[in-house]
């Protein structure tokens, strides 16, 4: 049978907000401009007070700025590496703020990604020590280190001291095995990737097959299966109208090959991206994913409230539309999107 996850609590969040990529819009409803023409991100302090994170003129010059777009944690991971000291101590405030929003949102762990502050490796490198510093003097919780690059998750595994519980390694992949060996020294959690070391699968049998590759190897370094997060690979709906199903049929296979022991599930807001309504779409997503068998995922549980994922009526006009697109029975979205367009998915 199916791991049975009937409430919130069982699930494993990983908040996902600690990440360089996160994008505010410029004057949108958390970012603002002052009289006197100074762009900020309005937070609360360690005691309740008003702070800004302040937009600073090096980042007017990049090119998402320029698209409207303000990388809120991208700046603080940079400003916390300034020489300025008041900076430093602006950009550990705005970290620790998002940390206790996560924690009391649900999180279980706090996904720390500083790949994009820079291209130089070893801006990056300093960037994810200062996260996850500053992220463990206030969290109960324990961080997920989260890169492409090897070297970059070994800097983060050696900045956490331990105090909030064992680390998880996101990820381990077939053309990352080296990071098993990072597993193995820092006695850590992983995200393991249903790809090959060619690329991404097509459909739910390359899932398991690529998974049943790379679980060779990790069986025989005799890493529990509590311990593993596979991550089934998520494709925007917006693609392919089977690429739910392709998802759906995964788990299923999954947790009955490996029974339920081992945790599934992992980025999955990506199946709404391009499309309209997107919290529908997720809520319905992540429901009916969780009937196919997940207990886990990468998500911001402050947008993505999972008592009201499990609270769900599939029986409800716009909960239909989304299960249809889903599913598979909605080509192109069509219905989906009209509806969208006559208000009927409110």
């Amino acid at each position: 049978m199916p791991r049975a996850i009937t409430s919130p609590e069982q699930f494993t969040i990983v908040g996902e907000n600690i990440h360089a990529t996160r994008v505010l819009l410029r004057n949108g409803r958390r970012a603002t401009t002052l009289d006197d023409g100074t762009e900020v991100v309005p937070f609360k302090g360690d005691d309740g007070e008003d702070r800004l994170l302040t937009v600073p003129d090096w980042y007017k010059e990049t090119q998402p700025y320029q698209q409207n777009q303000i990388k809120h944690f991208l700046i603080a991971m940079r400003k916390g590496i300034s020489d300025d000291p008041d900076e430093r101590e602006e950009a550990k405030a705005y970290i620790r703020h998002e940390v206790r929003r996560q924690v009391k949102a649900g999180s279980k762990y706090l996904d720390i990604n500083a790949d994009e502050v820079h291209y130089n490796l070893e801006i990056q490198k300093a960037c994810i020590r200062f996260a996850v510093d500053t992220v463990q003097e206030v969290s109960p919780i324990p961080p997920s280190i989260d890169s492409s690059n090897s070297d970059i998750v070994v800097a983060g595994l050696e900045a956490y001291d331990g105090r909030a519980g064992r680390p998880m390694i996101n990820s381990v992949a077939a053309e990352r095995m080296d990071a098993l060996d990072m597993v193995v020294e820092h006695n850590a959690k992983m995200i393991l990737m249903c790809t090959s070391a060619d690329g991404m699968p097509q459909d739910a049998d390359e899932r398991l097959e690529n998974l049943g590759t790379i679980m060779e190897t990790v069986r025989s370094r005799d890493i529990p299966d509590d311990d593993i997060y596979v991550d089934g690979i998520i494709f925007p709906i917006s693609v392919d109208p089977q690429y739910g199903n392709h998802y759906f049929d995964a788990v299923r296979m999954i947790r009955e090959q490996y029974g339920n022991d081992i945790h599934i599930g992992m980025g999955l807001s990506n199946v709404s991206f391009g499309m309209p309504n997107r919290r529908l779409l997720n809520d319905t997503f992540i429901h009916l994913a969780i009937d196919a068998g997940i207990d886990a995922g990468i998500l911001d549980p402050i947008a993505t409230k999972l008592s009201r994922v499990f609270a769900l009526d599939k029986e409800s006009e716009p909960v239909k539309f989304a299960m249809d697109v889903l599913e598979g029975r909605d080509d192109f979205s069509m219905n989906y999107i009209t509806a969208h367009r006559e208000g009927k998915l409110n």
